[in-house]
């Protein structure tokens, strides 16, 4: 990673915590808590505590994106904001290279309940988060950004929503793909912050009785 990317990478960060105003900050708006999102069924709470949910998954998840047996579904919730990119260049090639998303996750009622950002990092209001990596993508439709299964690596110290996290899925994208013009010698350095939403399944350990997986 270059100096200005990993010295974006610490602004955007900073920028995009849960602060009094309900929404992810930077020069990119990523939605407030205001705006309502009907694309993913809502959350019940369950006799054992948990956040179960009913018809969340969209149809023909491609098998690489499914969690491996003994994770079950924990919750689901909404990305809306931006992907971000840079303008780089390599042996005078130029490319726009990925830095990271930086999103407000809002539930089914519309509301702010975390943020997403580098790392890549989901965060929820009650300061609990999870870090995750890519296990796998899938290509669903072209004029968007990849299917994913990412593999939780990390967790905050502080326990919450993503604080038994095992494994994410990023399922009905729509937009972020980088742009196809636009950086050349003139432009290097330069961000560019393409809008996108997306569905984040959210997975916990289960080893033990019935579980749900979208494409499981």
């Amino acid at each position: 990673m270059n100096t200005n990317i990993r010295a974006l990478s610490l602004l955007m960060a900073g920028f995009v915590s849960v602060g009094s105003a309900g929404c992810a900050g930077g020069s990119a708006s990523a939605g407030t808590a205001d705006e309502s999102v009907s694309d993913v069924a809502g959350e019940v709470r369950g006799h054992d505590g948990h956040e179960h949910h009913e018809d969340v998954c969209p149809a023909d998840v491609p098998a690489a994106v499914v969690p491996p047996a003994g994770h079950t579904l924990k919750m689901s919730l909404t990305g809306l904001g931006v992907q971000i990119y840079m303008c780089t260049a390599k042996a005078d090639v130029f490319t726009w290279t990925a830095v990271g998303p930086q999103a407000n996750l809002l539930n089914d009622d519309g509301k702010l309940v975390g943020t997403h950002f580098i790392g890549p990092t989901w965060q929820g209001s009650d300061a609990s988060s999870v870090v995750g990596q890519k296990a796998a993508g899938a290509t669903v439709d072209p004029t968007a950004v990849p299917w994913l299964l990412l593999n939780a690596v990390s967790h905050a110290s502080e326990a919450g929503r993503f604080s038994e996290v095992t494994y994410i899925q990023r399922l009905s994208t729509v937009g972020g793909l980088a742009p196809t013009d636009g950086c050349d010698t003139a432009h290097i350095g330069s961000l560019a912050q393409v809008p996108y939403s997306a569905q984040y399944v959210f997975y916990e350990a289960k080893a033990h009785g019935k579980v749900k997986r979208c494409g499981g």
